[in-house]
């Protein structure tokens, strides 16, 4: 794996560079600025520019609107819009779905929802989780039946990331309740405004709309969605599962955050403070070992392979890092986080203090679940040492 700049990687950076500047929302970078929640129409703007410019997958192949960048030049991408501090964006239709059906879908299901994922036409959620079926996802118990050449769907999901926005849903479902967990579950687009389909918000502790509940009451699914074949969802699941932990690793984001944390800690007179500066490099040295992984990663698949169990690798220490760059940061701010905690349950108090103490503790709140979703961590402790240790 080669890590230098070649002329032609500096002069992608420096267009990718301009290219922010030039075509970042500024309406959206003003909302960012206030602390606002980004909506809909915010990710969409962004997502729009960025396909317009090609730049919006990164990681699909060529032959499916891919840009048909390096390992290299998808690394500088990622840091580039870390360092500008751009919205991250949906993972859902061009990280996770988006794959799975240019891997396993039918040329008619490729010509059908590829193009409208990338252009930002199609807002994708994704329907895993269930209130007794998280980690432990092949216990899985929403039903779907099949009637001629529809299915019938029953059941609930929970923790739907932005379903309140989304028009298509991605679902496992279980089709045959006779056979071993892993095996009968299918994997089924919805559009999600099926008659039968209802999202349910759920407010989190930082205050957010981010999550919902969503109940599926005799939705019926034609046939022609389901991708790849009947009661083989659990190996789109799979392959689905190793690019989103890939994608939760966020290295590029957590360069940026311990960037504003050492500002941070600098304004709060932290500098010399030889215990909270250990604390700072001993995060930086993890948080470098990380991206050469993640890097390792990208060259593996631009060599045609797939992301493998080293995925759960950069999961694991891509959400312990993340966790640890909120603590440091509501440790720096102190007392300053207090009250906009409270201000959250209560509505009574409003942030005080430094600016950069207004999102310190909903952050901190808000960043518990990330070491849960996409698997916990200690399922892919388990799937290490299984498939990368032997045991």
């Amino acid at each position: 794996m080669n890590l230098d700049f070649s002329p032609e990687d500096i002069a992608f950076r420096d267009a990718v560079r301009a290219f922010i500047a030039s075509e970042y929302p500024p309406e959206l970078r003003a909302r960012q600025k206030a602390g606002e929640h980004p909506g809909r129409e915010d990710y969409l703007s962004w997502h729009r520019a960025l396909a317009k410019a090609g730049w919006i997958a990164p990681g699909w192949p060529v032959e499916y609107g891919g840009p048909g960048l390096t390992p290299t030049q998808k690394h500088l991408l990622a840091n580039e819009l870390a360092a500008a501090d751009t919205i991250r964006l949906p993972p859902f239709g061009i990280s996770m779905v988006g794959p799975v059906i240019y891997t396993f879908g039918t040329a008619e299901q490729k010509a059908r929802f590829l193009p409208p994922t990338l252009s930002g036409d199609i807002w994708w959620c994704q329907g895993y989780s269930e209130p007794g079926a998280g980690s432990d996802l092949a216990s899985l118990t929403t039903r779907a039946v099949r009637d001629g050449d529809h299915y019938v769907v029953n059941g609930q999901k929970t923790w739907t990331t932005l379903a309140q926005y989304a028009d298509w849903g991605f679902f496992l479902v279980r089709t045959d309740p006779d056979a071993k967990a892993q095996e009968g579950i299918s994997f089924l687009l919805i559009d999600m405004k099926s008659p039968g389909v209802t999202v349910r918000p759920i407010i989190t502790l930082d205050g957010a709309h981010e999550v919902n509940e969503v109940w599926l009451e005799d939705v019926r699914v034609p046939v022609e969605n389901r991708i790849y074949e009947e009661n083989k969802g659990w190996t789109c699941a799979k392959f689905l599962l190793a690019h989103e932990r890939t994608n939760i690793a966020g290295v590029a984001a957590s360069k940026n955050a311990l960037n504003k944390l050492r500002a941070v800690a600098e304004a709060e007179g932290l500098a010399d403070d030889p215990v909270y500066q250990r604390k700072l490099a001993d995060l930086e040295i993890d948080l470098l070992a990380l991206e050469y992984t993640e890097l390792r990663t990208l060259a593996r698949e631009s060599a045609g392979k797939g992301p493998g169990p080293e995925s759960s690798l950069l999961k694991i220490k891509g959400t312990e890092v993340q966790q640890r760059l909120t603590e440091l940061m509501v440790e720096a701010v102190g007392a300053y986080a207090l009250p906009d905690a409270r201000a959250i349950r209560s509505g009574n108090l409003g942030p005080v203090g430094p600016v950069w103490a207004g999102r310190a503790a909903p952050t901190y709140f808000n960043m518990r679940k990330t070491s849960i979703f996409g698997g916990s961590n200690e399922i892919q402790r388990n799937i290490i040492a299984k498939m990368v240790l032997g045991l």
